[in-house]
């Protein structure tokens, strides 16, 4: 006689089977199969048979609402009261790290925000990554509703909490595959944000050529999708498409990435003003969404840029910080750079036309970002700029003298800067 756990296993197998003739699945077919994906029963191969299934024939909107109710209700929930925010992007471009610049503002504006985040896989470094710089990002779910009882939000590590974990193991199968279903990603996305029980979310839905979303048809088809599942899941929505061909920060690397927002936290001179731009963008959508709720008459845009100018935005992330066991008081000048750096200049005059960011993810992972937090590089220019000979473009970083050579001579074949003589 089987056991339970094999009739379920030969059940998800049919449905498997289901969804590679193109047939609907129930929910009690879904929900089994995400359970069984869930706890590792499937494996790799009868895995990535489901995930090709889903990318040819693709969700129906019911069948989008049931994979993500199944993938929530098969995981770890973490129950919070009232308004919780959140923010989210599907990213594609590293150095754009909005997140630490957003979860302190909306915290101190008053209204909580569990992030919780991813590390690096293909990238040269994930939130998850950059935060760790700093703090610890690994707690349980208690210990994450203790630090946002206390100061508001928190920014940590959600890969090991259970959340969901029917999507961890299909995003290693994916990365593997280098490809993700539009639907999938919604799905991915909306059963993270209902697990922390988010009611109030901005998402930011870059487009560009090296961007998960490519093309702005696209872009509006995943939009609708996305109004349709939070309206199902009571989710007050708001998404930001935007077109992106560079990132926003100057920094790709852990400590880098961090140091950037630090910058824009402490408002130095010398801060990425794009990063911090498209920082109060989204932050403004969310509070905006929170205030409607919350019937609270202010510009949420003043408010904003009176908590990061006042230096209060920067207070409650040291506030999150300390919260999560890290430095004390941190500030840009605690992230010292001890690696090894070397410049790279322009060769010729001109103009920079377009930033390769595949060939940028793959010389910052060269350099050892994201295990080695200090590797990475900084670049000095942006799309539109002038290039004088002999001046630099950006530097390397990295704890090992041959990764910096060796992404050296990488840069002769897949340079980052594209540049008009």
């Amino acid at each position: 006689m089987k056991t339970s756990d094999e009739i379920k296993h030969l059940d998800a197998v049919k449905s498997i089977q289901k969804k590679l003739l193109g047939k609907k699945l129930t929910y009690k077919e879904i929900y089994n199969l995400m359970d069984n994906i869930g706890r590792d029963k499937l494996g790799d191969i009868l895995t990535t048979y489901f995930i090709a299934a889903s990318f040819k024939e693709g969700f129906s909107n019911e069948e989008i609402y049931q994979f993500t109710k199944a993938m929530v209700e098969t995981g770890t929930k973490i129950e919070f009261d009232g308004i919780v925010a959140d923010k989210h992007s599907t990213g594609g471009i590293a150095g754009t790290r909005t997140t630490l610049i957003i979860v302190p503002i909306i915290a101190e504006a008053g209204f909580k925000i569990p992030k919780t985040s991813s590390r690096a896989i293909t990238s040269p470094a994930g939130t998850a990554d950059v935060m760790e710089v700093m703090a610890d990002v690994t707690f349980t779910p208690n210990q994450i509703k203790k630090i946002v009882s206390e100061v508001g939000g928190c920014i940590v590590w959600g890969g090991h909490l259970g959340i969901a974990p029917a999507d961890d193991v299909l995003i290693n199968i994916e990365e593997e595959l280098s490809f993700e279903s539009f639907d999938k990603i919604i799905v991915s996305i909306m059963a993270k944000k209902i697990a922390v029980s988010t009611n109030h979310l901005v998402l930011d839905l870059p487009i560009g050529s090296t961007m998960k979303i490519r093309h702005s048809k696209d872009a509006d088809k995943i939009q609708a999708k996305f109004k349709v599942i939070a309206k199902k899941f009571n989710i007050n929505i708001k998404i930001d498409i935007n077109e992106i061909n560079e990132p926003a920060g100057r920094g790709i690397g852990p400590l880098l990435e961090a140091r950037d927002a630090l910058y824009v936290l402490e408002q130095k001179k010398d801060r990425p003003i794009h990063l911090e731009n498209k920082a109060i963008r989204l932050a403004t959508q969310l509070l905006e969404l929170c205030y409607k709720t919350a019937k609270i008459d202010k510009d949420p845009e003043a408010e904003i840029r009176k908590i990061l100018t006042s230096g209060r935005a920067l207070n409650k992330f040291r506030q999150i910080v300390h919260a999560q066991g890290g430095i004390k008081n941190i500030s840009s000048h605690k992230l010292k750079i001890r690696a090894s750096r070397l410049n790279i200049n322009s060769n010729y005059y001109g103009k920079i036309n377009k930033v390769n960011n595949y060939n940028l993810n793959m010389i910052a992972k060269l350099l050892g970002a994201p295990k080695d937090i200090q590797a990475g590089i900084y670049l000095y220019k942006r799309i539109g700029d002038q290039v004088d000979k002999k001046e630099t473009l950006l530097t390397l970083f990295s704890h090992e003298l041959y990764k910096i050579k060796e992404a050296q001579v990488t840069l002769e074949n897949f340079p980052i800067y594209e540049i008009s003589k």
